[in-house]
């Protein structure tokens, strides 16, 4: 596969890819995130243009286009009748690594922590939204025996947090690997406020860890596999039950049936939506 870089930023990016799209003449345009919708935009006929929801419905970014693909059900409620008939709901995949046993050995160590510590982990940006505020308070508050809490991950709040956070909260930032964690992780706890999707699910249960989340978007989608009542978002003293509820339960790593999620046939399933609006389009 051969690709193509395109340099710049903004308003010269943008104009860079509708160049380079009008020069390659391809039969798909797909575009994620904001700027890369707006390069769609002026392009209608020259092929089929398609966005990934990955928040939610923006009119300025997605009228525009041809088709569009939503990440959850929830996202489609906002998308216009007309609009919705060349909409798709095709859930996100993963390729994350299993439990890895040198993995855990090995982030442990460098923390300092022996098998006996129970560690709860959460993996993601470090903003509001994903309620790591909450979480830092909520686990204080639970007062947890033989237990520590490691939030990874950077993000615009993180030095906020740090303050916030006492010194048995660990918060490496950004780490390179953070599939790594997961394995070092014992149970993988969601405090977000709003996850549209919540990849970081997938990931968490590809390495076999509890989960225990907030009724989040995200949250509500993965329900049935979680298997443990979800907890009402932006309530400290609801999470921090929880947490003491899955410290005294202590569950063990499990299996679960992730099938459904698996890369090749999400891979199948877009392009057979390419396929269904390339028709439509002739």
């Amino acid at each position: 596969m051969k690709q193509l870089l395109v340099g710049g930023w903004g308003p010269l990016a943008i104009w860079a890819a509708r160049r380079a799209l009008r020069r390659l003449k391809p039969d798909v345009a797909h575009a994620h995130l904001s700027h890369a919708c707006r390069a769609l935009h002026g392009l209608k006929g020259l092929c089929l243009r398609v966005a990934t929801l990955h928040i939610h419905y923006k009119s300025q970014q997605h009228r525009d286009l041809d088709a569009l693909i939503a990440i959850a059900p929830w996202q489609l409620d906002a998308i216009p009748a007309a609009q919705r008939a060349h909409t798709v709901q095709i859930d996100n995949w993963t390729a994350a690594p299993p439990f890895d046993a040198e993995a855990r050995r090995r982030v442990r160590a460098e923390l300092g922590i022996g098998d006996e510590v129970f560690l709860i982990g959460a993996l993601g940006r470090a903003e509001a939204s994903k309620g790591l505020d909450l979480l830092i308070d909520a686990f204080v508050a639970a007062d947890l025996p033989q237990t520590r809490l490691a939030i990874v991950g950077g993000g615009r709040d993180w030095e906020s947090l740090r303050q916030r956070a006492p010194a048995e909260v660990l918060m490496p930032g950004f780490v390179a690997q953070p599939q790594q964690w997961f394995s070092a992780f014992d149970a993988f706890v969601s405090a977000a406020r709003s996850e549209p999707f919540g990849l970081v699910f997938l990931e968490a249960m590809s390495a076999g860890l509890p989960v225990l989340a907030t009724r989040s978007q995200g949250g509500e989608h993965f329900a049935a596999l979680i298997e443990r009542p979800l907890v009402a978002c932006n309530d400290a003293a609801a999470l921090c039950q929880a947490l003491q509820q899955l410290r005294a339960e202590q569950p063990a790593r499990r299996s679960y049936d992730l099938s459904a999620f698996a890369q090749g046939a999400k891979v199948a399933e877009v392009e057979a939506f390419y396929r269904r609006e390339l028709a439509a389009l002739r």
